[in-house]
């Protein structure tokens, strides 16, 4: 709705990198937190979020700019401008998840108990993200009446103008509200778990956040009006890759649990 926070001269701070930024500090926040609890040490913690979220931005900026790769083989300068909106979360999981793993084999952690105590901060973060997108226009919806509807009016937004839309970006904010809940319930819940039997495996707290992670893009997907179908003429590459988040999250949950 408001694509430019402030405007100071040649100074420009776009509201999209203001709520990513929120994302990040609120989800670092929360994942040390947690840290402290499993003692594990703050310094790595930190070290391993930025370099995952590094890692992150310059996949889904990447995944996004294949996206739409003729307009930015037409404008080159545009490529690095992730601020004003324009990331693919599949393509900053998958870079994320890469990073994260070889981070943790280089420093001898767990895997699967960082998975566990990053994945609530995940979600919180994508949930504050998302307001972002909703600000910048982009990842909007269809065309619709229904009474909900978002009408963009200014010119610098990604979205289409005058024209009432799903509020996507909005939907997916408060499905990853509702899963940072699940996800910090079920955190302490293992944890607590934990402390009476610590043969309990990790890796179930984020084996939750694909599955359902996966489920929500999988389905407001389908409410999307920026993406091009690949598959059958209705399925796009992100439902695809949704598909494979939910049922590896089931087979993750499952195994971790016997």
């Amino acid at each position: 709705m408001h694509p430019i926070l402030i405007r100071i001269g040649p100074l420009t701070i776009y509201t999209y990198g203001f709520w990513v930024a929120i994302g990040f500090f609120a989800a670092l926040a929360l994942i040390l937190k947690e840290a402290k609890r499993e003692n594990l040490s703050p310094a790595i913690i930190s070290d391993l979020a930025f370099w995952t979220v590094a890692s992150g931005i310059i996949g889904a900026r990447l995944v996004y700019i294949i996206y739409d790769l003729p307009h930015f083989l037409k404008h080159p300068l545009e490529i690095i401008a992730f601020w004003k909106g324009g990331l693919v979360f599949i393509g900053g999981l998958f870079f994320g998840l890469l990073a994260s793993f070889f981070y943790v084999r280089r420093h001898h952690l767990k895997f699967w108990q960082l998975a566990d105590l990053i994945a609530p901060g995940l979600a919180l973060g994508q949930a504050f993200g998302r307001i972002g997108c909703f600000s910048a226009g982009c990842c909007y919806g269809k065309p619709t009446q229904v009474p909900w509807a978002v009408v963009f009016k200014n010119p610098d937004s990604l979205a289409p103008l005058d024209i009432p839309l799903h509020p996507t970006e909005l939907y997916h904010s408060l499905a990853c509200f509702l899963i940072a809940i699940i996800l910090f319930c079920s955190q302490r819940h293992y944890f607590n778990k934990r402390l009476l039997d610590p043969a309990i495996p990790y890796g179930r707290v984020f084996a939750i956040y694909l599955g359902l992670h996966g489920m929500q893009r999988f389905f407001i997907e389908f409410f999307r009006g920026d993406i091009k179908p690949l598959l059958f003429d209705w399925l796009s590459l992100t439902q695809i890759i949704s598909v494979f988040m939910i049922v590896s999250g089931c087979i993750i949950y499952l195994k971790k649990k016997s």
